[in-house]
């Protein structure tokens, strides 16, 4: 019986086992049971179960499942929040500011050029301001003519004094009140030809007629044209001198298209010259032109600048800044002018009440006809920090923070956005006061969208970023004998890029498409099995994300949305040669331009030092540095 229940005890215990084991293979059956795998670089691809990749050959993996999130959200947990370095901010309501930087020239306040004319006809026999440049005073004189006509006007006002004199002794009342208008008519006559007061009672007091007569300034300034010279004849009319005040000035300024919203009638400017370091003018914008030049793309904005020192001279260049406080639907507010009164032709005069200007003597009128002057609630403009915006061609999009949620969620949404101020957009429509959008990390979160194959809302905007060069490292037999393979077959992929960027540097937009149609096909052709391990992933990264924009840039409409696309590539095309090097002979450059997209940069690749800019083209065909260097047959 003993003997038995040893065998007895064996079976039973490897039947619990069995049955264990079975329970065990049971439950993990269940576990993949209704799950569905993908591959981490085609999410496109998703299987029922386990197995390889039908594309590049890698092992699948279980697939997240995104229940409850829309086709635009994205679900992560807090460790993924702090690694993606995801940062928000609040849209709100708040009146921001917005500076317009403008250059131009000092010119003459043309409402203060008089011209000196010949009143009468005579020869000029002494010109006393022989040159342009002279400085007048009102008074002095200028001219000295010899006139027939003022000789005789002169004898007559003589004659009507004699009989107003001898009228006195005896005649008639009528007699004595016809000399009296008699003697003021030619008195008047004379005044109308230019004499002076002073002229013309030292004509009556000396008793005698000259045939010469002193033209004198009406006025103080600069003597900035002379047209005749000395000996020469005019006729009645006849322009002899321009004369401007130089204690007002005009500033002359261009102001580009699109700062055309922040500028308003009565704006302050701030101005500064080369010629005095350190120093600020401040005028006020008295004219805004109603058209655009076609050719510069700019709209001539005048300001009226005090010059009383003298310090501003006509033809200096200058720079001015006028800083707009934005309200509700982009208007320029100024509350300091709540309540107060301005002349529509003098903007720098303001009263407390209405009045005649002081200097035209039109009527004052309301500021409040010219700004939005109240600091109410209700005009408070909502706006979103720029950095929150990714721009897709015309479109602009923002992530926000979906509230209510046990993780933090993202909803990719497109909005539609008013003027640029600062460092705010106003938004026009897509956005509600107090919703949390991102404004770091935004790029991240539409990366993993698109590796989770959801509608991607890829960035035009994305900041540029320069390919991380990588440590050189020794490299093994196996990964040296992989580079000799690849390299060679990512030749025709940097060739057709080369072919896009020297076509966009040349303003050829067709070219530059079919261009965008080669490098298509070169990274079609290349061999996704060449490339070993890591540089397996990296591979069908840059793969993805180059065939997508040479697709978009072969779509193009036009040459500016090409650049946009062309960007995307060379930031592929950069990680691709730092990466994996080239067999090329030639050496090849990057290159990098400051002002591109909006002075956010980009950077690209060509095949010489010389700066061939592809985002400007012939604009701006030399902006650029070189940033690294590649030879032949090195990676970095």
């Amino acid at each position: 019986m003993k003997i038995l229940a040893i065998p007895l005890i064996v079976v039973a215990l490897v039947c619990s086992l069995g049955f264990g084991f079975y329970l065990g293979q049971s439950g993990k059956l269940k576990e993949t049971e209704n799950k569905t795998w993908t591959c981490p670089m085609h999410p496109q691809i998703q299987e029922p179960e386990f197995g390889p990749c039908p594309i590049c050959g890698m092992d699948l993996v279980v697939m997240e499942t995104d229940a409850g999130l829309g086709p635009r959200q994205l679900r992560m947990s807090e460790a993924d929040k702090k690694l993606a370095e995801i940062e928000t901010a609040l849209v709100e309501r708040k009146f921001v500011e917005t500076e317009v930087r403008m250059f131009g020239m000092v010119d003459y306040d043309e409402t203060r050029v008089r011209t000196i004319s010949a009143w009468v006809p005579g020869r000029l026999d002494r010109l006393y301001v022989d040159f342009t440049g002279t400085s007048v005073r009102k008074g002095d004189h200028l001219v000295l003519l010899y006139s027939p006509v003022m000789l005789t006007a002169q004898e007559e006002l003589l004659e009507q004094k004699r009989q107003v004199e001898a009228a006195k002794d005896g005649g008639s009342e009528y007699l004595r009140e016809s000399s009296k208008r008699a003697l003021d008519s030619a008195r008047d006559k004379l005044r109308l030809w230019g004499l002076t007061g002073e002229q013309i009672q030292e004509i009556e007091r000396r008793g005698k007629a000259e045939d010469h007569v002193v033209i004198t300034s009406p006025t103080t300034g600069i003597v900035i044209h002379k047209a005749l010279n000395q000996g020469e004849y005019v006729k009645e009319g006849t322009p002899i001198y321009k004369i401007a005040e130089f204690d007002q000035l005009w500033l002359q300024l261009d102001a580009y298209e699109s700062d055309i919203a922040w500028l308003r009638y009565g704006q302050e400017a701030e101005i500064v010259t080369e010629a005095f370091p350190g120093v600020t003018f401040h005028g006020w914008i008295s004219f805004i032109s109603p058209e655009l030049d076609r050719k510069t793309r700019t709209v001539k904005v005048r300001v009226n600048v005090d010059n009383k020192d003298g310090k501003l001279k006509p033809g200096m260049f200058l720079r001015a800044i006028v800083r707009s406080n934005i309200a509700l639907g982009g208007k320029v507010m100024a509350p300091k002018l709540a309540g107060k009164w301005i002349c529509p032709m003098h903007p720098e005069v303001v009263e407390d009440e209405q009045k005649p200007c002081e200097i035209c003597e039109m009527k004052l009128v309301r500021a409040e006809e010219l700004y939005v002057v109240a600091e109410a609630d209700e005009e408070k403009p909502l706006v979103v920090p720029v950095s929150a915006v990714l721009w897709t061609g015309k479109r602009s999009v923002v992530y926000v923070e979906v509230p209510g949620k046990s993780k933090p969620t993202y909803e990719g949404r497109e909005v539609v956005l008013g003027a640029r101020a600062r460092d705010y957009y106003l938004v026009t429509s897509g956005l509600e006061e107090g919703e949390s959008v991102v404004v770091k990390g935004n790029f991240k979160i539409d990366s993993a969208l698109q590796i989770k194959a959801k509608p991607s809302m890829m960035s035009a905007k994305a900041a540029a970023s320069r390919p991380a060069a990588r440590p050189v490292v020794k490299k093994t037999p196996l990964e040296k004998a992989m580079l000799g393979k690849v390299r060679p077959a990512l030749e025709p992929v940097y060739v057709a890029y080369l072919e896009i960027q020297e076509a966009l540097a040349g303003d050829q937009f067709d070219r530059a498409k079919t261009g965008f149609g080669k490098l298509g096909e070169a990274v079609t052709a290349v061999d996704m099995k060449l490339f070993e391990g890591e540089s397996h992933m990296e591979w069908m990264q840059h793969a993805k994300a180059l065939t997508a924009s040479a697709q978009a840039g072969f779509a193009a409409k036009d040459i500016e949305e090409a650049r946009v696309s062309f960007e995307k590539n060379s930031m592929s095309v950069l990680a691709l040669i730092a990466r994996f090097g080239q067999v090329a002979a030639k050496v090849r450059y990057e290159l990098f331009c400051p002002m591109a997209f909006d002075n956010r940069g980009g950077y690209w690749l060509q095949s010489t030092d010389e700066v061939k800019n592809p985002y400007y083209g012939s604009m701006m065909l030399g902006c650029g540095e070189v940033k690294r260097t590649f030879k032949a047959g090195e990676e970095r």
